[in-house]
């Protein structure tokens, strides 16, 4: 599979995991990058400021080149890999939460543990969301 086709692929699984948060009650954002530089794929965050974080994996080559994954875990309350039905799922950590998504949904297949996210992190993830969400929004509604 080329990159372009792998970055399609990768792009149709974020929407699917979109539509999935948004059932669950969460706004989302696509590439929200973080303090520490570092981008996470989907960030869904609730009424209540719970927050989640999603890697998506177009295939086993893309979780394998992935060292980074773990620095998301200081972000959220939840985190889970996103990949199709073909995925081989024995690839992925066991004890991290796992969705199967495609183009138009997806389903928790595993539950995430709970980070408990504290106070302090949550209201600087919240912050950063928000500053992202705006400048898209503003950047939509402005065209250049």
């Amino acid at each position: 599979m080329m990159t372009s086709d792998r970055s399609d692929k990768g792009v149709r699984l974020a929407k699917g995991v979109q539509v999935l948060l948004t059932s669950m009650g969460y706004e989302s954002l696509r590439e929200v990058k973080l303090r520490t530089r570092r981008r996470v794929d989907v960030m869904g965050i609730n009424a209540k400021g719970r927050i989640l974080v999603v890697e998506v994996k177009s295939g086993p080559a893309d979780f394998r080149v992935d060292e980074k994954w773990t620095d998301y875990l200081e972000f959220c309350d939840e985190y889970y890999f996103a990949v199709d039905e073909d995925f081989p799922q024995d690839l992925l950590p066991a004890d991290q939460g796992l969705i199967i998504a495609d183009g138009f949904g997806g389903a928790i297949v595993t539950p995430s543990a709970d980070f408990k996210l504290n106070a302090s992190r949550r209201k600087n993830v919240i912050l950063r969301f928000a500053t992202i969400a705006a400048r898209r929004l503003n950047a939509a509604e402005n065209p250049k």
